[in-house]
């Protein structure tokens, strides 16, 4: 039984991890929005409609769909004792650190007598109107100006590619970018650990722990002997290095040889590898243009008589370097916007290049990407358009809001 195996971008997907946007969107606010990473307050009801629509394209091309609320509520189903563990420890990561509030909060949660109920309660966020009239004795409480929420919510977590990332057989928990995001690794740190279907079964490839961060954007599987991995805004050289350490000598079951580090301009705009750079078909990437300039690419190989690692960089272009390590007379590069520098901008910010690969050739793209998605259609890629203006403004693609459990070997 394959209880996570991924070891492609592109052969075809059999199971995946979603999850559907819920009242966590209802807590974004204008004075939270950079806060909690968002550009804009999606509708909640539009974008639980786009994303349903999302799902059904995935099933209705034979993928099953899993959803992480459910995972994590069948977990503490399968485990009351685990309950107070977790609570305790989701409150303190929510950057409660007083007694009196952790206490209340702990209160609160423990009223949902359904599981399900109460993950999403804590995906949601807590509000002060929720909780009723607190009496504190806190001098904080006497000066601060009203404050709305007691605890956070989560609205990026309906990127479930970001919290981990699917490797091989393991799953690499991340140590997130942001303070506001690095509180969602718990559901798969709990999920893989305490799940009946995955305990015991899925090796953790890094450890939600690390000092340093990383996010599943900016890995790729390419196939089961080579990974590659950006150095981004959001990926830091120090947590490649960790994990090839990690990966090479502590992990009997990698087959990982080689990872390539990807070495993109840190901004917003080009936050994870997978907003510049995915993988199509076997020999075929999208990529975005404004990442050509300044790209470096290092291979990273194990020095089995240092137990350590080698490290080289590559010169040349990206698509000479790509066929070398996939072992490929050549790849071919589809530029985002077709190659008109305006367009390639535009579609980027909206994920242009953010495909997600459901069988070679075949792609799941935003249809508002016109530009790109015609010039795909015409070199003869299998294109499927979803529609979703309110999902784009949490700055994230189909391949973000997917997190595959099982592709095809």
């Amino acid at each position: 039984m394959a209880y996570i195996n991924v070891t492609s971008e592109i052969k075809p997907l059999k199971k995946v991890l979603l999850h559907r946007p819920g009242e966590e969107l209802l807590n974004l606010t204008p004075n939270t929005l950079s806060e909690l990473l968002f550009d804009d307050i999606p509708d909640l009801v539009k974008a639980q409609e786009e994303h349903d629509r999302f799902a059904k394209i995935l099933r209705d091309n034979g993928v099953e769909v899993v959803y992480l609320e459910d995972l994590m509520a069948e977990t503490l189903d399968a485990h009351p004792e685990i309950k107070e563990q977790f609570l305790d420890q989701f409150i303190s990561e929510g950057n409660i650190h007083t007694d009196t509030y952790h206490k209340i909060l702990k209160d609160y949660f423990n009223k949902f007598t359904n599981n399900k109920d109460l993950v999403l309660k804590t995906m949601a966020g807590v509000t002060f109107k929720e909780i009723g009239k607190i009496e504190t004795n806190f001098l904080v409480d006497e000066i601060s100006a009203e404050s709305y929420l007691l605890l956070n919510p989560m609205p990026n977590l309906y990127f479930t590619r970001d919290p981990f990332a699917s490797v091989g057989n393991g799953a690499v928990i991340n140590r997130m970018y942001s303070v506001t995001r690095n509180r969602e690794t718990i559901y798969a740190d709990y999920i893989f650990r305490y799940h009946p279907e995955y305990a015991g079964n899925v090796p953790d490839l890094y450890g939600r722990n690390n000092h340093f961060h990383i996010e599943g954007g900016d890995v790729l599987n390419v196939n089961e002997k080579l990974l590659f991995i950006g150095i981004s805004q959001r990926t830091q050289a120090d947590a490649i290095q960790a994990l090839a350490m990690k990966m090479f000598y502590e992990n009997e079951g990698n087959k990982v040889e080689t990872i390539l580090a990807f070495n993109i301009p840190n901004s917003r705009a080009f936050m994870h590898l997978d907003t510049v750079f995915t993988q199509i078909d076997y020999d075929a990437f999208t990529y975005h243009p404004g990442i050509m300039d300044t790209l470096q690419v290092f291979a990273i190989t194990a020095d089995r008589e240092k137990r350590d690692v080698k490290i080289e960089e590559y010169q040349g272009s990206l698509d000479e370097i790509l066929a070398k390590f996939m072992g490929l007379e050549k790849v071919r590069l589809f530029p985002c916007g077709a190659g008109d520098a305006i367009a390639a901008e535009r579609e980027q910010w909206n994920d242009g290049s953010n495909t997600l690969t459901i069988a070679p050739g075949k792609i799941i793209v935003y249809k508002r990407n016109h530009v790109t998605n015609k010039y795909l259609k015409e070199n003869g890629f299998d294109v499927i358009e979803l529609d979703a203006d309110n999902l784009c403004v949490g700055r994230g693609g189909p391949r973000c809001m997917s997190m595959p459990l099982v592709r095809e070997d």
